[in-house]
C-alpha cells in the first residue's frame, strides 16, 4: 500500500503545473522590478518599454523544475536551396501591414481575434497579453513614430553584455535542428540588460527598434544570419529593421515583427489532449491559423503554424512569406505533445507553405501540412493558408436535421463525382446546376465521392493526401461551403465519401512523416495495402485515431455535411484482407480481426453522433461482419447504415439474365429479405457497378433497346419499393448507355432522346411518390414494415410484396420481370376496397407499352396468398406497379 508521501503530486496535475508556473512568474517579476530600480534610465526616455517576450521553455510535465533537454547531435544540412529575399510589391513592410507599427492595416476580420474563454485551442497571444503586471497603457504612443525614421541614429548599448550564448545552440537554430529556437532568438535578459537576437539570413544590416522607437544596432552573431542587439532595458513591443541587398547594387529596408517574441498558440490543455489522443477539435490548434493581436505598436496579424511530428529532430516552416528559403523560421517543440509550433507575423491568407522535417533518421523531408485547410491545385501540392469568412444560411435545415431519426425518414441519395458530372464546373457553378437538377429529380440527398484533396484524379478521390482540405480543383474551401449551403436551402442533404482506411505513399504526404512510421503502422503486414499500393493507418495509436476522429467531426462541423459514407470498411476490419498466408499477423488472441480498427470505428461513430446530432454514418462493408449498425453500447460498430452489397450483387446478377433464364435464378431476388433487417441498409447502385468493363445499368440489361430501357425502369421501381434507403449513381437516372469514365462528362445528349428523358421522368416520379408514401420508408428497419404476397412465382418471373407504414398506410408492389404481360393476375391483399395504382413503369409516358390497371383495382373478400382479400391485376411486361390502399 502506498501513502501520499510516496507520490507527492501527480506529474500531469494541471493544478501543480499552474502553481509552479505562477511561482516562477512571481519570482521573475520580483527580480525584474529590482533590476529596473537598480538600473538608471536611458537619457531622453521618460518611460520604460514593456517586453513582449516568450518565457523560458516550460519543463516537461513530469518535473516542472527540470532543466531543458540537451540539443541532439547535429545532422546533415537541409538541402533546401536558399532564395533571395525581395520587398513586398505593395511597399508595405512584412509583418505589420504598414510602414510602421503605428500604421497597421486591418487585414483580419474581428472573428480572428484571440478567444479568451479558456477553451482548448484558444489563442495564447503575446506574452504581454497575459501579463497584467506589465501594464502597456503606460507607453507613450507618440514615440512609436520614431521607429519609422531611418535618420534616428542607433543608440549604443550602455550595458556590458553578459555571458555569450552557447555556440552549439546557435548552430542548432541556424541549421534547423533546435528543439527550442526561442531560447536563443527573441528577447532575453543578459547581465544587467537585454539581448534581442534575430535570424535574418542574407541581411546586410539589422537594427532593433524598441517600443519607444529607440534604435539599437545588431551586429552579426553568426555567419548564417543571427544578429544580436544589446539593450539597457526591456525592448517591449519591438520591431526589427532589416536591410537587404536588392541584387542591383542597392538595398531595400523592411520593418518586420519578430516570430520569436510570441508565446505558443497551444495551451497546456491542448497539449495534454493531443498527448492523450482526445482533442476532438484538433483542427482548431494544428494547421495554419490566421491570428490577430493588439499590441502597443498596433495590431499584428500573422499565421500560427503547428504540426505533430513527435520523432522529428527539427522542423522548419517555409513558404511564400520567406521566399521559400527554409532557413529563417525554425519551429519550437512543445515537449511530449510532439507538436512543433511557430507564429509568423509576416504570413498572409493565400500564401503557400510547407514543413521541412528533419526525421529521426537524420534525413530532411519536405512535407505538406497534414491539417492543411487548403492546397494548391494538383498536381501541385503545397499547402495554402486560408481563412473562412463564409456566412451560412442553412439554419432551418440544421434545425430539422438535428431531429435525426433518419431510419424513419426518406433517404434517396444521388451519388456524384464532381469532376465528371459536368466537366469544368466549379463548386459555385455546381451549387446552381447540380442542386437544381437533383431537386428536379426529387432526390433527398447528394452523395459526393471524396472531396478531400487527392493528387491523382484517376483515384476518384479515394487516395487522400489532404484530409482537411476540399479539393482545390473546383475552388476554395468557402466555395465548397457555398455548395453545401445552397443544397441545404434547396432541401437536399449532403453526404461525402470519407477514406480513413489508407493513404497514398507520396513522399510529400503523410508517409514516414517524421522519419518514422508515424501515421501508418510500422509492420508492413499491417501498415501497407498491397492491392492499392498505399499505407494503412495505425489504428492502435491514439494520436492517429485522434487525427481521424477529429477529421470526421471537422467535415460535419466546418462544412455542415450531413453524413459520412466510410469507404473500404472491410479492409479495416480484417487483418488478412486481400493477403495470402504469411502476409498478415494475427491479433493478440490469434484471430484475424483488427481489434484496433474496430475500436477506432466505434470511437468515431460514437463521437460523431454525440457531437453532431442528426448526421448519419454509412459503412461500405461487403462482408457478414455482425453488428455494423448496432449501437456501440451494445458492442456494435455504431454506424447508422450499411451498404447492402449482397442485394446489389444478387439483384444485378438476376436482371442481367434473359427473362427465359430468370426462372432458375429467382432466389437472387428473394434472398435479400432473409437478412434485410439484420442491419440498417442502404441499397446502392454505385459508381463501382458501372466502370471497368461492367457496363452501365442500361448495358447490363438483355434484349433490344426497348427491352433494356423497360428492364431499367422495372428494376428501379422494384429497388425503390424494397426495404432500405436508396442510392443511385449519376447517369443511371437517365439510363446512360456508356459506362462511366472520370475523364469526361456524362452523356447529357441522351436527354434529347425521349426514351432516355422518360427514364429521368420516371426517377423523378419514383422519388416524388417515395417521399409522399410513408410505407416506403417509415419502417425500413422494422420487419413489421414488410410482408410477402408471393415470393415463389419463379415461373412467371413475378415478385409481389407489401410495405406498411408506421401510420397505417399499405402499399402493394408487383414486379414482372418476364418479357410478356400477365393479364388477370390475382394477388392476395390484407384489406378490402380500392387500391390506387400510383406508379406503373410501363406507362406510355415513360416509354412503355401501356399495359395498366385503369388507375387501380378493387380488393374483394376472396382469400388468396394467405390474405383475406384479393384483386386481379394486369402485370405489364418488364414492368413494376405500385398500388396504394385508399379504403
Amino acid at each position: 500500500m502506498t501513502t501520499p508521501q510516496d507520490h507527492p503530486h501527480d506529474p500531469l496535475d494541471p493544478d501543480d503545473l499552474q502553481r509552479t508556473v505562477q511561482e516562477k512568474t512571481e519570482a521573475f517579476q520580483a527580480d525584474l522590478e529590482q533590476a529596473e530600480r537598480d538600473s538608471p534610465s536611458q537619457p531622453g526616455q521618460d518611460v520604460t518599454a514593456t517586453p513582449v517576450v516568450a518565457p523560458a521553455p516550460v519543463a516537461e510535465p513530469g518535473n516542472p523544475s527540470a532543466p531543458s533537454a540537451p540539443q541532439p547531435e547535429p545532422p546533415d544540412g537541409d538541402p533546401a536551396e536558399p532564395g533571395h529575399p525581395e520587398p513586398r510589391e505593395d511597399g508595405q513592410q512584412a509583418g505589420t501591414g504598414g510602414d510602421s507599427p503605428a500604421e497597421t492595416a486591418d487585414l483580419s476580420p474581428a472573428s480572428t481575434s484571440p478567444e479568451t474563454d479558456g477553451t482548448p485551442g484558444g489563442d495564447q497571444g503575446p506574452a504581454a497579453d497575459r501579463a497584467p503586471e506589465h501594464p502597456t497603457s503606460a507607453v507613450a504612443s507618440p514615440r512609436r513614430s520614431r521607429a519609422a525614421s531611418p535618420s534616428t541614429p542607433p543608440v549604443e548599448p550602455t550595458v556590458v553584455a553578459g555571458a555569450p550564448v552557447d555556440p552549439d545552440a546557435v548552430r542548432a537554430v541556424v541549421e534547423g535542428w533546435s528543439h527550442d529556437p526561442h531560447a536563443v532568438l527573441g528577447a532575453h535578459p543578459v547581465g544587467e540588460g537585454w539581448a534581442v537576437r534575430t535570424l535574418r539570413p542574407d541581411a546586410v544590416a539589422v537594427t532593433v527598434v524598441d517600443q519607444d522607437g529607440t534604435r539599437y544596432e545588431a551586429p552579426q552573431l553568426h555567419g548564417a544570419g543571427v544578429y544580436e542587439a544589446l539593450l539597457p532595458q526591456q525592448p517591449g513591443d519591438y520591431r526589427v529593421e532589416v536591410v537587404y541587398g536588392d541584387g542591383q547594387g542597392g538595398t531595400t529596408t523592411v520593418l518586420v515583427d519578430d516570430p520569436y517574441r510570441w508565446l505558443p498558440t497551444l495551451g497546456e490543455m491542448d497539449q495534454h489532449l493531443i498527448r492523450e489522443g482526445r482533442h476532438e477539435r484538433l483542427w482548431e490548434v494544428l494547421g495554419a491559423h490566421v491570428r490577430s493581436y493588439d499590441t502597443p505598436g498596433g495590431a499584428v496579424t500573422g499565421v500560427s503554424f503547428a504540426v505533430w511530428a513527435p520523432n522529428a529532430r527539427g522542423v522548419k516552416v517555409t513558404g511564400d512569406f520567406d521566399w521559400w528559403q527554409a532557413r529563417a523560421l525554425p519551429m519550437r517543440s512543445l515537449g511530449s505533445s510532439g507538436v512543433w509550433e511557430l507564429f509568423v507575423p509576416a504570413a498572409e491568407v493565400g500564401q503557400r507553405y510547407r514543413f521541412h522535417v528533419l526525421g529521426a533518421d537524420g534525413q530532411w523531408r519536405e512535407k505538406s501540412d497534414p491539417l492543411a485547410f487548403a492546397t494548391e491545385v494538383p498536381p501541385l501540392n503545397a499547402s495554402v493558408i486560408t481563412h473562412s469568412e463564409y456566412e451560412w444560411g442553412d439554419d432551418e435545415w440544421l434545425a430539422d436535421r438535428a431531429e435525426g431519426n433518419w431510419h424513419e425518414r426518406p433517404v434517396s441519395a444521388y451519388e456524384v463525382h464532381l469532376g465528371s458530372w459536368k466537366q469544368g464546373l466549379s463548386y459555385r457553378q455546381l451549387a446552381d446546376e447540380l442542386v437544381e437538377y437533383a431537386t428536379y429529380a426529387g432526390f433527398t440527398h447528394l452523395e459526393f465521392m471524396p472531396v478531400a484533396e487527392h493528387p491523382f484524379g484517376g483515384s476518384w478521390g479515394y487516395q487522400v493526401t489532404g484530409y482537411f482540405a476540399p479539393s482545390a480543383r473546383f475552388g476554395v474551401p468557402d466555395d465548397f461551403r457555398y455548395l453545401v449551403d445552397k443544397a441545404h436551402q434547396a432541401g437536399l442533404g449532403v453526404i461525402i465519401d470519407w477514406v480513413p482506411a489508407h493513404f497514398p505513399k507520396d513522399a510529400w504526404s503523410l508517409g514516414r512523416f517524421d522519419g518514422t512510421a508515424l501515421y501508418e503502422h510500422g509492420d508492413p503486414r499491417r501498415g501497407e495495402q498491397m492491392d492499392w499500393g498505399t499505407f494503412v493507418f495505425d489504428f492502435g495509436r491514439s494520436e492517429v485515431r485522434n487525427f481521424l476522429v477529429a477529421n470526421a467531426l471537422y467535415w460535419c462541423k466546418e462544412f455542415h455535411v450531413d453524413g459520412l459514407r466510410v469507404d473500404a470498411v472491410a479492409s479495416m476490419l480484417y487483418l488478412d484482407y486481400s493477403r495470402k498466408e504469411g502476409e498478415w499477423s494475427p491479433n493478440i488472441h490469434g484471430g484475424r480481426e483488427n481489434l484496433e480498427a474496430v475500436a477506432f470505428l466505434q470511437e468515431m461513430n460514437a463521437t460523431v453522433y454525440r457531437e453532431v446530432p442528426g448526421v448519419m454514418t454509412i459503412a461500405e462493408e461487403s462482408t457478414a461482419w455482425p453488428g455494423v449498425t448496432r449501437p456501440t453500447y451494445l458492442g456494435g460498430l455504431g454506424f447508422g447504415f450499411k451498404w447492402n452489397m449482397g442485394w446489389m450483387h444478387d439483384s444485378l446478377g438476376y436482371v442481367e439474365k434473359q427473362p427465359v433464364h430468370r426462372v432458375y435464378h429467382h432466389n437472387q431476388l428473394t434472398f435479400s429479405l432473409v437478412y434485410a433487417y439484420s442491419e440498417n441498409y442502404v441499397l446502392p447502385i454505385s459508381h463501382d457497378e458501372v466502370v471497368y468493363g461492367k457496363g452501365s445499368l442500361l448495358r447490363k440489361m438483355p434484349g433490344d433497346r426497348w427491352q433494356q430501357l423497360a428492364n431499367v425502369r422495372a428494376y428501379l421501381a422494384y429497388m425503390w419499393a424494397h426495404p432500405g434507403k436508396q442510392l443511385l449513381f449519376m447517369g443511371q437516372e437517365f439510363a446512360q448507355d456508356g459506362e462511366w469514365a472520370d475523364s469526361r462528362s456524362l452523356d447529357w445528349w441522351h436527354l434529347d432522346d425521349p426514351a432516355h428523358r422518360a427514364v429521368l421522368s420516371l426517377v423523378a416520379d419514383l422519388n416524388a411518390r417515395y417521399k409522399e408514401i410513408e410505407a416506403l420508408w417509415s419502417q425500413d428497419v422494422d420487419p413489421g414494415g414488410f410482408q410477402w404476397i408471393d415470393a415463389n412465382d419463379a415461373a412467371g418471373n413475378v415478385l409481389s410484396f407489401l410495405r406498411y407504414g408506421s401510420g397505417g398506410s399499405a402499399l402493394a408492389c408487383v414486379a414482372n420481370f418476364a418479357g410478356t404481360p400477365h393479364e388477370g393476375y390475382r394477388i392476395g391483399l390484407p384489406r378490402g376496397g380500392r387500391w390506387r395504382e400510383v406508379l406503373n413503369t410501363d406507362a406510355e409516358g415513360y416509354g412503355g407499352s401501356g399495359v395498366g390497371n385503369l388507375g387501380g383495382v378493387d380488393a374483394v373478400p376472396e382469400p388468396w396468398h394467405g390474405q383475406p382479400f384479393s384483386a386481379v391485376v394486369s402485370a405489364p411486361p418488364l414492368g413494376t406497379c405500385w398500388f396504394l390502399h385508399e379504403g
